[in-house]
């Protein structure tokens, strides 16, 4: 078992000395550094040190918004953490230590909670979108061709004066867009 250790700050004017000192302190035997902001996504320090993860190892914070920004993007990271095997400890916060049954268990409401927080934003999405439809509001892009356009190309393409490709070219649009005006 080793534990690996991630240390992150946000600008470049800190240090993360204090961090890798207690992060030493407490049994880290690699500590990844990082300078980046903790809503960026992608930390190249963070991968490593997720890479570098096996059976039955650790990964060390001090804090749990050294390693994530938020909610989600902290699941997402012990998702990757326990898909490697190992385990997770944040020194200040002793309730998410998914070695012990307690922290897994914190964990996995918190989870829950999170996955809660997605449905009720799902549905009040939905029954937004349903009320504006019934309010006649236009979901989407807005149409290529005004009404007048629509009209005047399904009469060309009815009497045949003119083809697809000459009307896409007539009214700078593509040749799917006269297409769908025919379904």
């Amino acid at each position: 078992m080793t534990i690996f250790a991630y240390a992150r700050v946000s600008t470049d004017g800190q240090s993360v000395d204090a961090q890798v000192k207690a992060l030493r302190a407490a049994g880290a035997e690699r500590v990844f550094k990082e300078t980046a902001s903790g809503a960026k996504t992608d930390r190249a320090q963070l991968r490593r040190a997720l890479a570098a993860l096996g059976k039955g190892d650790v990964l060390l914070v001090t804090r749990l918004d050294r390693l994530a920004r938020s909610t989600r993007d902290l699941l997402n990271t012990l998702d990757a953490i326990a898909r490697a095997g190992a385990g997770f400890r944040s020194l200040a916060d002793a309730w998410a230590d998914t070695t012990t049954a307690h922290g897994r268990l914190m964990l996995t409401v918190l989870g829950g909670l999170a996955e809660f927080e997605r449905e009720l934003i799902r549905a009040r999405t939905s029954e937004g979108r349903s009320r504006a439809k019934a309010r006649g509001v236009h979901m989407g892009r807005p149409p290529a061709l005004t009404r007048h356009q629509r009209e005047e190309a399904l009469a060309a393409l009815a009497e045949g004066s003119a083809t697809q490709a000459d009307l896409a070219r007539r009214f700078n649009v593509s040749r799917s867009t006269i297409s769908r005006l025919q379904t």
